[in-house]
């Protein structure tokens, strides 16, 4: 494990403090400004956004922990950091357009979501079990919020509601691991932890702790068989909080997973490998063949979001530095291609309103070629299909669970990667193929732009790929 060194206390955690400080007087700003100054509040949470990103970058070289060790900073931390801001900011930006059309301006949105980010950040850095539950349920807590924030609609109610209370139950099944952790070490700091399994091995009553912390866990990255709020409340939600879920929190939860496996459980890695093994299987499975019968477009990326953490998962199975270079890359493809994907769903927009049925569609190229095309390029790099940026992800996590010696795993993946395509490519399809349906509205500048950089780094990755490579592999090493 790598040896931190003490820094003074504010340093490492400014960008946390600028950010909250900066969601509070935008709420204030939102409180005393009314509703009419909603997109002024979506501006400036963007650019503050934007600001933090800049304090995270300048100390991507220093290694440390504060608060006696509750907060680590890292290059793993840094780099999923920045993805989750990345993915923070473009959630905000592709808002604007569903707000102008549909009834959406609202000001708790962005500072909802600044929040929920703050939370994402602290669960990045947590370095001890107080600290990993507060930043988890700083972002749960606003994003069961943001999931229920259209209360005129029935619909996004339920989906709230049903968050609230699976998300009640996964807290409660994560406190109860926690706790039996704890009182079967005797720490809470994940450096003590891991010291005492080295030093005694792994007693009953931990592998049970084990157990209860990895369901709570499974459920925030909606792996099965903790997925089953994943496709309601994806369906529910006003469809910008669809593509939020989609990014940036599965990025942090993910994050956290990977931080709690390797520096917490690394000396029982066999007790855990089993069971991320067996979630990484049914997660590939279930989203290879229930997105099948879809036919809601949100609905379907729900069971693909499920089947892509099975995939990510993959290679934090394999336990190595190699497996967890490949999952910070995997989630580095996937936020890219869910944001493209999700920035042509908020186009699929007519006079009468919102649409969200595959069926809706049809004939796209005829009626919008760009759109048809670069969605084409997106859902074939869902799909794993080179050269495209989709199937490198696979590539990586599949060869570090190969050089583990997981073979029958990999091979489960590549075969659930191949049925999945199916319907990746059933969508291009019906775009191409089937009879055009009524046209959409103009697309948006914001959504362009989004659709725009995602394609490129979707397309054109293979072109120049060292630098994310290069930084997955900085930010994977420091947790060996």
């Amino acid at each position: 494990m790598t040896e931190y060194t003490q820094l003074p206390d504010l340093l490492p955690v400014l960008p946390e403090i600028f950010l909250a400080v900066g969601a509070l007087a935008l709420l204030m700003i939102g409180v005393f400004g009314g509703q009419r100054i909603s997109f002024l509040v979506n501006g400036m949470a963007m650019g503050l956004i934007a600001a933090t990103a800049l304090f995270v970058m300048p100390y991507g070289a220093q290694l440390g922990v504060t608060f006696h060790g509750a907060f680590v900073l890292d290059s793993f931390a840094y780099y999923l950091k920045l993805l989750v801001l990345v993915g923070s900011f473009f959630a905000i930006a592709m808002s604007w357009a569903y707000a102008r059309s549909q009834n959406f301006d609202k000001f708790e949105y962005p500072v909802l979501i600044l929040l929920a980010t703050v939370g994402m950040m602290l669960m990045l850095s947590a370095n001890d079990l107080i600290a990993l539950y507060l930043g988890l349920e700083l972002q749960s807590l606003a994003l069961y919020v943001v999931a229920a924030i259209n209360r005129d609609n029935v619909r996004s109610t339920e989906a709230g509601l049903k968050y609230f209370v699976l998300g009640a139950l996964s807290s409660g099944m994560l406190l109860y691991g926690m706790s039996l952790v704890y009182g079967f070490t005797g720490n809470v700091g994940f450096p003590q932890i891991a010291e005492v399994l080295t030093r005694d091995g792994a007693s009953l009553g931990l592998i049970f702790g084990l157990v209860f912390m990895l369901a709570g866990l499974a459920f925030k990255i909606s792996a099965v068989p903790f997925h089953m709020w994943t496709p309601d409340v994806y369906e529910g939600a006003p469809t910008p909080v669809t593509a939020f879920f989609a990014a940036a929190p599965k990025i942090a939860a993910m994050g956290l997973l990977v931080r709690v496996v390797i520096d917490v459980f690394q000396p029982v890695t066999h007790e855990w490998q089993q069971i991320i093994v067996f979630v990484a299987i049914a997660s590939m499975a279930l989203g290879a063949f229930a997105a099948i019968g879809q036919t809601n477009i949100k609905r379907l990326m729900a069971y693909s979001s499920i089947g892509h953490m099975g995939y990510a998962l993959v290679g934090l199975a394999a336990g190595t530095e190699n497996g967890v270079d490949g999952v910070l890359f995997y989630m580095t493809a996937y936020l890219a291609m869910t944001l493209g994907a999700f920035a042509c769903i908020l186009s699929m927009r007519r006079k009468d309103g919102m649409v969200e049925e595959i069926a809706d569609l049809s004939g796209l190229w005829r009626t919008n070629l760009p759109m048809a095309i670069l969605l084409a390029f997106i859902l074939w790099s869902l799909a794993g299909i080179p050269p495209f940026v989709g199937f490198w992800g696979k590539w990586y996590v599949f060869s570090a669970a190969v050089e583990a010696g997981l073979y029958p795993l990999a091979i489960i993946g590549v075969v659930a990667s191949v049925i999945g395509a199916y319907y990746y490519l059933r969508v291009i399809k019906v775009m191409f193929f089937d009879e055009p349906a009524e046209k959409f509205e103009a697309m948006p500048v914001e959504l362009k732009v989004v659709l725009g950089l995602s394609s490129l780094f979707v397309i054109f990755y293979i072109v120049l790929p060292q630098p994310i490579t290069e930084a997955t592999a900085v930010a994977a090493k420091s947790l060996f």
